[in-house]
C-alpha cells in the first residue's frame, strides 16, 4: 500500500515560515510558502526563509503550491523559492493579487491560478477541496486533501467566529461531513488553541472602535489607530468607523499602502 507522506519544512511550534510538502506515490504538491522575521540575536538579517534543499531535490515530482491565505508567513517566501523552481501557483482571488504584488517587486513572473472556496484541484491520485474559513484576513481557506487512503484535512490558520467582521462564517458543516466520512490526519493551527475558552467575535471589536470614534467626534479630536497591515478585516473595520464618522483616513506605511491598493 502507497503510503502518505508529509513533510513539515517549517512552521511547526513556531511562528512563521510555513510550508508543509505533500507527497503520495507519484504525486507531490506543497501547501503554504512563507516566512518569517528575525530573532533578536540574529543581527544584519533581514527576513527568514524556510530550508528549500528537499523541494529542490524533488522538483521534477512537485506539482503546485496551494496556498491557504495571503498573510507573510505564509506567502513571503514564495519570490526566493520561485525564482529557483518555476510552479504553478493556486491561490484565492485577494490571496492571488497580494502574491503578485509581491512578485511583481522582484521582478519574478509566476503561473498563479484563482481559485475559490469550493473548488477541487486534481493531483493524480489525489484531490484537494478548498474549504471557506474565517481570519483576520479575507479569503483564507483550509485544504481536505482526498487520498485513496482517506481524507488529510489542513485547516490553514483559522478562527470560529459566528459573526465574522466580513463574509460569511467559516464552513463548518463542511467539516462536520469530513467527519462523518472520516479523516485519516487533521493538521490544524490556531494560535492560542491550547487555551482554555474561546475567542470573542470581531463584532466586539465593532463596538469598541464605534465608542472611541464617538468620543473623539464629541472632543473634535483626531485618531492614531496602529494595526498590522496584514489584518485586512481590522483596516476596513478602521474604515467602516471613519465613513459612518464622515473622517478622513491617512494612510501611513509602505506595506499599509501596499495592502489597501491591492
Amino acid at each position: 500500500m502507497t503510503p502518505v507522506k508529509i513533510t513539515p519544512l517549517g512552521g511547526l511550534n513556531e511562528i512563521g515560515k510555513n510550508i508543509t510538502l505533500f507527497e503520495y506515490g507519484n504525486t507531490a504538491f506543497l501547501i503554504d510558502c512563507g516566512m518569517s522575521f528575525p530573532d533578536e540575536d540574529m543581527l544584519g538579517v533581514d527576513i527568514v526563509l524556510p530550508d528549500f534543499t528537499y523541494v529542490e531535490k524533488n522538483r521534477d515530482r512537485i506539482q503546485g503550491i496551494i496556498i491557504t491565505h495571503g498573510h507573510e508567513d505564509h506567502i513571503g517566501g514564495l519570490p526566493y523559492l520561485l525564482s529557483r523552481i518555476k510552479l504553478p501557483v493556486y491561490a484565492t482571488r485577494l490571496t492571488a493579487a497580494l502574491i503578485e504584488s509581491k512578485l511583481k517587486e522582484k521582478n519574478i513572473h509566476a503561473d498563479i491560478r484563482v481559485v475559490n472556496a469550493g473548488s477541487v484541484l486534481n493531483f493524480g491520485d489525489v484531490t484537494v477541496e478548498m474549504i471557506h474559513v474565517n481570519h483576520s484576513i479575507p479569503d483564507a481557506v483550509a485544504l481536505a486533501i482526498k487520498t485513496p487512503l482517506g481524507y488529510v484535512v489542513h485547516t490553514g490558520d483559522f478562527k470560529i467566529d459566528c459573526t465574522p467582521a466580513s463574509g460569511d462564517m467559516i464552513d463548518l458543516a463542511r467539516f462536520a461531513q469530513l467527519g462523518q466520512e472520516g479523516v485519516l490526519l487533521l493538521m490544524a493551527d490556531s494560535t492560542n488553541a491550547e487555551r482554555p475558552g474561546y475567542t470573542q467575535t470581531e463584532q466586539k471589536v465593532n463596538a469598541t472602535f464605534d465608542a472611541l470614534f464617538a468620543r473623539a467626534e464629541a472632543n473634535k479630536k483626531r485618531l492614531i489607530i496602529a494595526t498590522f497591515a496584514s489584518n485586512i478585516s481590522r483596516v476596513q473595520q478602521i474604515i467602516n468607523s471613519a465613513c459612518k464618522y464622515d473622517r478622513k483616513v491617512v494612510v501611513e506605511g509602505r506595506s499599509m499602502v501596499n495592502i489597501i491598493q491591492v
